[in-house]
């Protein structure tokens, strides 16, 4: 796990923000907003999921979503009584802040939403992954490896995207970032099973926290209109809009990005 405090005046009365990657990536995909937010003097904490980025952890020994997202619950555990952090989740990690929301409501002022899937309280978890299959069933997954690490009968099938389908990822992004993403994915899963065996998140926990979406126009891997079904099928406080942002908004948009979770932490009271 990374994280920082800001440094600027004032950032004693500022929200933490907590950044949560997507699916094979880590900490590292968040650097720009990381060091932009700490610039303006919030605080700043981002982890490494199990298994991904520098984690020790090895994806052979995962055998559930909980597992995997076990270094964000033990952040959220470890909070003072009394402290409230905005949860900001990319992609696949829409539904892991949606299940540290559901354990941690109390603990949390706003789930703040990036191209990520977002789960509702009536469908089990699996829900959004499946519709997305609709909506995209013919998704070219190119050279992405299946089902190539860890125990086929026991463990959940895993995935590791390829150069061609990472750069159907960041199609705005810088080339020199396309190429750190090559280097640093690791194997990791949608965890498609265990989501799908878990009940819906709970109304009066993950459905009683303040949600915002952050819809990329250009993400031509969880398109706009997928996202605004999302949004339609579960309605949250506050959509945004990235006009130029690819699905990693984090390198093609970055400032803009920025700007807006800087935005959403000031309206948090």
């Amino acid at each position: 796990m990374s994280s920082g405090e800001g440094m600027g005046d004032g950032s004693r009365n500022k929200k933490q923000i907590i950044l949560v990657h997507g699916v094979c990536h880590g900490a590292w995909c968040w650097h720009k907003v990381t060091t932009l937010l700490m610039s303006a003097g919030y605080q700043v904490t981002v982890p490494d999921l199990a298994a991904s980025g520098v984690d020790e952890r090895r994806f052979e020994d995962l055998r559930t979503f909980t597992d995997y997202s076990q270094p964000l619950l033990d952040i959220l555990a470890c909070l003072p009584p009394g402290e409230r952090v905005i949860l900001v989740g990319h992609s696949l990690g829409g539904l892991n802040i949606a299940l540290a929301t559901d354990r941690f409501p109390e603990k949390i002022a706003a789930a703040v939403f990036v191209t990520a899937l977002m789960p509702d309280s009536v469908n089990p978890p699996s829900y959004v992954i499946d519709k997305h299959k609709e909506e995209k069933p013919m998704l070219n997954w190119g050279d992405t490896q299946f089902g190539l690490v860890g125990d086929k009968d026991e463990g959940p099938a895993s995935m590791l995207f390829g150069a061609e389908f990472l750069s159907k990822l960041y199609t705005r992004s810088p080339p020199e970032d396309l190429t750190l993403a090559r280097t640093l994915v690791r194997p990791s899963s949608v965890f498609l099973e265990d989501l799908a065996s878990m009940p819906p998140f709970s109304p009066s926990g993950y459905g009683s926290v303040e949600k915002i979406y952050v819809v990329c126009a250009q993400d031509e891997i969880i398109r706009e209109g997928f996202q605004r079904w999302m949004i339609e099928n579960n309605p949250v406080k506050e959509v945004r809009v990235l006009e130029d942002a690819d699905h990693m908004p984090m390198f093609s948009t970055p400032k803009q990005l920025f700007q807006c979770l800087s935005d959403v932490a000031d309206a948090c009271v």
